[in-house]
């Protein structure tokens, strides 16, 4: 029998920063390959001090090299499979997207993709707000369980979905959700052409996603608003979604097929 795994993820109450610091660092270099101190800085909103310090201890230990002024995956992370090269492309062309939701509805912003049944955050732009949601980039959630990996599902027909997700396919220790209410979830994302995940992930937080196809019509992505339920109403969906289809429509128009 496989066991279940815990439905949510909620972030430890004693965080140690320095380590958070570095485990969202070193999933930053498997997902895009190389980074320099200034932008590892920007994404952790940290010094540029502290991201070269960070960057040094994980050259030390093989996760990183030092290629004169960039830092690329090391030996470690390279022997494990990790994201395409279209990754840092898919980025770039979202990032502007992305700020601008966050500045339009005061929410942070994410993108991710779907591997098999996992979907990982590729990047994040949070809002300045105390209460927010964070720190979620390079992390990995079941697929079914997030906005962004749910809109990614709902590209699939039904029976590829099923397949997916038959016990026979589940590795051991992997959640065994019931199949006929991730079938629900997905035709849902999929009649509404956005999907909706009311903490699935994280207990107190609510997200929209919507699928990015690129210029040949493949799904390769999903844009996300994500915020605590508490701040949620119902009539911010129709705007949200508007402006998700617009930004997802803008970017897949810039990634090559």
């Amino acid at each position: 029998m496989v066991s279940p795994a815990r439905p949510t993820k909620d972030r430890p109450p004693y965080a140690i920063a320095s380590v958070d610091h570095a485990l969202r660092l070193a999933s930053l270099l498997q997902l895009e390959g190389r980074t320099t101190v200034s932008d590892a800085a920007a994404r952790l909103g940290v010094a540029p001090s502290t991201a070269h310090r960070l960057l040094a201890m994980l050259v030390y230990r093989d996760f990183a090299v030092r290629d004169t002024r960039e830092y690329r995956v090391g030996p470690l992370l390279a022997a494990v499979d990790h994201a395409p090269s279209g990754t840092a492309e898919l980025r770039e062309a979202a990032r502007p997207h992305m700020e601008r939701l966050m500045e339009r509805f005061g929410e942070t912003t994410t993108l991710t993709v779907r591997s098999g049944r996992t979907a990982r955050f590729l990047a994040e732009v949070e809002v300045g707000r105390s209460l927010r949601v964070g720190h979620r980039a390079g992390m990995v959630f079941p697929a079914h369980r997030t906005s962004g990996g749910l809109a990614l599902l709902a590209e699939l027909p039904d029976d590829e979905v099923a397949a997916l997700y038959a016990p026979d396919r589940l590795t051991r220790g992997e959640e065994a959700p019931d199949v006929a209410t991730v079938l629900q979830h997905v035709r849902a994302a999929r009649d509404q052409g956005f999907a909706l995940n009311n903490g699935l992930s994280e207990r107190g937080i609510l997200a929209l996603g919507h699928a990015i196809r690129d210029a040949g019509g493949t799904p390769v992505a999903s844009i996300g608003i994500a915020m605590p339920a508490s701040r949620f109403e119902p009539s911010m969906v129709r705007p949200m979604v508007a402006e998700l289809h617009q930004a997802a429509r803008e970017i897949g128009g810039q990634l090559e097929t």
